[in-house]
């Protein structure tokens, strides 16, 4: 259920929502994108005729109030880009969230205190979760980078709203962007996968072979493979005990009939420096003393082709260093590419810290279809499991 299927009209939404946003020195929020995807839900309550009180957790304060950690910083950006003022309280449970909450008008907004200043946010107690349900007709989860943490505000408070809890936009658009890659996507579909390591995307790829056609592997873990298929990678990074990981995924790609491309010349440097000295390099032949940061010009021909006879795309990793901007014209290249295969009417979905992270930096976040805000949520949904933040709304 979304909150498409209920009238707030007279009704108090509690809803969870993810403001763990940045903060600079002087506590002013430096991205709000977060603040921004939640607007969508809060409107829609507000404009039926009921009120919003916001619950979110700000950092890792580990139980105890923090004053640099505390929600009041963000109320004015809150405020400004909702457009409605948002009211304070300095706490998320007790009686003066009571009286803030009784007095709350339809029509208005109150953020309630970081919920990680009580241990029992984490812990999922149900005490605590039983004292945050006090405060809505109707419980709205609308925070999806918390989905796969099962704790108080995000997964036991629904227990307490039998048939009174539902998706906010925000949620149900992350559940369908990964289901449209998953299970009902155009084909040919293919999924890029960078970032450094094998071991820690082994369990996203075994379970999407079965769901796509073809894989782009870029970014550090390429040595890993190149090494396992007997290249030289020079000083690349490389997980050397993962070599036989990677070619029994090679072999059930094979298996399943899923195409995988892998770089076939880098960009190699003498040292892990944007100014260092570059070369052009065979994948498999990349000498002693230099290590592969980019993805080389024959590669990127060979993944745009790809990428352009796609249609769903999967993105998940860089390509390059893409931080030092020597080694970042993979990663752009890659943007480039899918977002021209997105104004051609491909569907593409982005997620992953890093990839995020690139998307923004480069400005593609709004030329591809989705850009996802969970980074470690929507990985264990790639991984096939049940986020029990949202196993908790589909439970009525």
């Amino acid at each position: 259920m979304t909150i498409d299927d209920f009238d707030f009209k007279d009704k108090k939404a509690l809803i969870r929502v993810d403001f763990n946003v940045p903060l600079n020195d002087a506590f002013e929020v430096t991205d709000t994108n977060r603040i921004e995807a939640a607007k969508p839900t809060i409107i829609k309550i507000l404009e039926d005729g009921g009120s919003a009180v916001l619950m979110s957790h700000l950092g890792r304060p580990k139980g105890k109030a923090q004053p640099e950690l505390s929600l009041s910083h963000i109320v004015d950006t809150v405020s400004e880009i909702i457009g409605v003022e948002v009211k304070f309280v300095p706490d998320c449970i007790g009686d003066q969230v009571e009286k803030a909450v009784s007095e709350l008008e339809s029509g208005k907004i109150l953020l309630l205190e970081n919920l990680r200043f009580y241990d029992e946010e984490e812990a999922g107690d149900k005490a605590f979760a039983e004292k945050l349900s006090h405060w809505g007709d109707i419980y709205v989860n609308d925070a999806f980078g918390t989905a796969h943490r099962p704790h108080a505000s995000t997964t036991v408070v629904a227990s307490f709203f039998p048939g009174k809890k539902c998706f906010g936009y925000l949620l149900a658009n992350e559940i369908k962007a990964i289901e449209t890659v998953m299970e009902t996507g155009e084909k040919p579909v293919t999924a890029i996968l960078g970032g450094a390591k094998v071991s820690s995307k082994i369990t996203i790829i075994e379970n999407i072979l079965d769901k796509i056609d073809h894989l782009i592997i870029g970014g550090g873990m390429t040595y890993t493979f190149v090494k396992a298929q007997g290249g030289s990678v020079g000083d690349s990074i490389c997980e050397p005990d993962k070599t036989d990981l990677a070619l029994s995924i090679l072999e059930k790609a094979r298996q399943k009939g899923v195409s995988v491309h892998l770089p076939v010349d880098v960009v190699a440097a003498d040292a892990f420096d944007n100014d260092a000295n570059t070369r052009v390099m065979a994948v498999d032949a990349i000498e002693d003393g230099w290590q592969g940061l980019d993805a080389g010009p024959r590669t990127l021909e060979l993944f745009r082709k790809v990428i352009l006879e796609s249609k769903t795309i999967l993105w998940n990793g860089p390509v390059g260093v893409f931080e030092m901007p020597s080694f970042a014209q993979g990663t752009i290249a890659i943007g480039n590419d899918i977002a021209e295969a997105t104004a051609s009417g491909a569907f593409s979905l982005v997620g992953g810290g890093d990839s995020v992270a690139a998307v923004k930096q480069f400005g593609f976040d709004s030329k591809v279809s989705y850009v996802s805000t969970g980074g470690g949520a929507m990985l264990e949904s790639l991984e096939g499991r049940t986020l029990p933040g949202i196993a908790a709304i589909q439970d009525q």
